[in-house]
């Protein structure tokens, strides 16, 4: 009997301790070239991800529960000016039962322009059904589009495959190609597969050039897992960089992706990097989605 009672007081106790806990918020950024040369500066992306476990899900109606969170955004220039602010409401999809272990997180992307510069781009979130919880992440920014040498975006870790289509005016559509974001850079139960994007500017015009990939273990240096493709540089815009690797043979933990381009002599014309984390014991967040 008091052991009986004594895991049940754990359990509350864990209970309430998530409850408790202010919401997560991710923030993930990619900065791309501004194709539009009357416009100077580039193109940022905000990937903003709150997690659905801390949020406080109220009754909507016979087995119907919905949370809600309040997210602000600011790009703060050097000076505490802002050169950017929008605050959005994110719902996440109806529980029927708010004991369900696992509680999607909710996600939403914008898309902005900003002038060449440093920045700092903070994320508040807010759990509208309880107040006095929130919590603030921030990120430093720096926005260069002035390079005249082969230079690589960003590189954008996905949830899954990039996919051509045919729709308009989407923020998560780049080159003609469909998006889907691994908030995070989080790879965890049930991705099996690391896939990136990445834009190639200034290319070599009609030239093949050689994509190399790998991620290697922090602070390691030796290859976990590897990869290469090939692609043909663009004129008049950016030349798509993409790649997939196989996740299952990896141990959890955390690791970093580095792309490289090589011409046809195997010289280096540029390489980015990107943090990622894998965790197949963990739930995996969807991708980010249109508010």
């Amino acid at each position: 009997m008091i052991r009986t009672l004594f895991t049940l007081l754990l359990v509350i106790t864990a209970l309430l301790a998530q409850a408790a806990a202010p919401p997560r918020l991710v923030l993930d950024v990619a900065c791309f070239r501004n194709e539009d040369q009357v416009v100077k500066g580039g193109v940022v992306e905000i990937y903003t991800t709150v997690s659905g476990q801390a949020l406080t899900y109220m009754r909507r109606g016979p087995k119907m529960f919905q949370a809600a969170a309040t997210v602000t955004l600011e790009v703060i220039r050097p000076d505490g000016s802002a050169a950017y602010q929008e605050t959005v409401t994110l719902k996440p999809p109806v529980l029927r039962d708010t004991t369900a272990a696992i509680k999607n997180p909710i996600s939403f992307q914008k898309r902005i322009v900003l002038p060449d510069g440093t920045y700092t781009i903070r994320g508040q979130v807010r759990d509208q059904y309880r107040a006095g919880t929130s919590s603030i992440t921030d990120l430093p920014l720096t926005v260069k589009t002035t390079a005249t040498k082969p230079t690589l975006s960003d590189v954008v870790l996905l949830a899954k495959p990039a996919s051509r289509t045919i729709a308009e005016g989407n923020n998560f559509i780049r080159n003609g190609l469909s998006l889907t974001r691994a908030p995070g850079g989080l790879y965890s139960r049930g991705a099996e597969k690391l896939n990136f994007y990445a834009e190639l500017y200034n290319a070599p015009i009609g030239q093949p050039i050689t994509v190399r990939y790998r991620v290697r273990a922090a602070g390691s240096a030796k290859d976990a897992a590897s990869g290469t493709g090939t692609a043909t540089g663009l004129e008049g815009r950016p030349t798509p960089v993409l790649g997939q690797l196989d996740l299952t043979k990896l141990p959890a933990g955390e690791y970093v992706l580095t792309v490289e381009i090589r011409n046809a002599k195997s010289q280096m014309l540029a390489s980015q990097t990107a943090k990622v984390r894998y965790n197949p014991a963990d739930y995996a967040p969807a991708g980010a989605v249109m508010p």
